[in-house]
């Protein structure tokens, strides 16, 4: 059965990855995801430093961008494509001659997808930089962490959530947008304008002074003793989210404490005590003793699993969260369909691997293919 998006083709310009995380999402859901990778240049850049998860379901084409022939081959590849997504500094598509003024002049009803960290314009536009950098500079990572240092979340934030998963819903829009008009647009995702985006609920918290800026000085940063986590007597721990008034109680009750030695769940006087009797408790049993422990009830109460460990828990395996593909276990497509279920195609492409299925697609002759292959302008 067919994935949601069955019959959109997008064009990927290789890279790192937001923009290939946001190509992934794309062929998860049935989209055709044609990857531009460079002759001669290997694997895209992700590949070198483990297996191309971000590659699986999509078919590639190796083009060098660097002559004219080469430069066609992409643009007629776009003028068939719904999208075409890219991660480039901002001037460097422009510079090759896939820009959006090039693509959208083949393809009007083009959505052009632009993945950066900065954005496309502003003082910083045009300088380097990672995700810890976009996410300090939108106030994420100030509320990360420990009170006396700001944490960085992994590369989630900025690159993966703020980045790439909003390509993903700008394109989207856009998609739509242009199904109804037949007029393609520019879509500019910026890390920094997709990671301050997270945070929208609490600037509405600090608005109304429910939020503190000091880290581990508010409800859900740690500070509080029912939302954080326990060290086990394995050396492991468990995750408390026991927020509402009812799941306290269930914590209490299956921490064996008594309602009035620990006062009113909210009094914050009471948190460093209380925090202290949760930790000694939690100490006396191992992880999964807890995890059996609070099976089947309502204290909101879960083991910290790693990576290793989360694909063989019992949920995600009912639930399929985790699949296998050529030996390497990886989330599974998510969000779940009802009628068009997006599945996980087979593992990455080799670089060029479908340059002659995809040519040939774009209106490219058998004769016109071999004279790019025999100068070099494909692979």
């Amino acid at each position: 059965m067919p994935g949601p998006l069955e019959g959109v083709v997008v064009t990927e310009l290789a890279g790192l990855g937001p923009a290939p995380f946001c190509g992934m999402v794309l062929a998860d859901l049935g989209a055709e995801v044609v990857r531009v990778d460079r002759v001669g240049g290997g694997a895209p850049p992700i590949g070198s430093i483990g297996a191309d998860v971000l590659g699986r379901g999509k078919k590639s084409i190796a083009v060098d961008l660097k002559v004219p022939e080469g430069v066609e081959v992409v643009l007629r590849t776009v003028a068939r494509s719904d999208v075409l997504i890219e991660g480039f500094r901002p001037g460097v598509a422009e510079r090759l001659g896939v820009g959006p003024a090039e693509c959208l002049a083949r393809n009007p009803a083009l959505v052009y997808g632009r993945m950066t960290g900065w954005g496309q314009d502003g003082p910083l536009a045009a300088t380097a930089g990672h995700d810890i950098d976009y996410i300090a500079l939108s106030g994420a990572l100030h509320a990360i962490g420990k009170r006396d240092e700001p944490i960085p979340p992994l590369n989630l934030v900025g690159d993966f959530g703020g980045g790439g998963m909003l390509l993903a819903v700008g394109v989207l829009a856009a998609v739509i947008s242009a199904f109804h008009s037949g007029v393609g647009q520019v879509v500019d995702a910026s890390m920094v304008d997709g990671s301050a985006l997270l945070m929208a609920s609490h600037h509405g918290y600090m608005s109304d002074g429910w939020w503190q800026p000091e880290r581990e000085s508010n409800l859900l940063d740690g500070a509080a003793p029912f939302y954080t986590t326990y060290r086990t007597s394995d050396d492991r721990h468990v995750a408390v989210g026991a927020l509402e008034p009812q799941f306290f109680a269930a914590l209490l009750a299956g921490l064996d404490v008594d309602p009035e030695e620990v006062g009113p769940q909210h009094d914050r006087d009471n948190w460093p005590a209380m925090h202290r009797l949760f930790a000694d408790r939690f100490r006396a049993r191992t992880r999964d003793e807890w995890e059996r422990h609070f099976a089947g009830s309502d204290a909101c109460v879960a083991p910290v699993l790693s990576m290793a460990e989360a694909p063989e828990h019992a949920h995600n395996q009912a639930r399929g969260t985790f699949v296998e593909i050529d030996g390497v276990v990886q989330p599974g497509p998510a969000p779940r369909f009802s009628a068009s279920p997006a599945v996980a195609g087979e593992g990455p492409p080799e670089p060029g691997q479908h340059t002659d299925e995809v040519a040939s697609a774009a209106g490219f002759s058998r004769d016109e293919i071999g004279k790019l292959r025999d100068i070099g302008a494909i692979a």
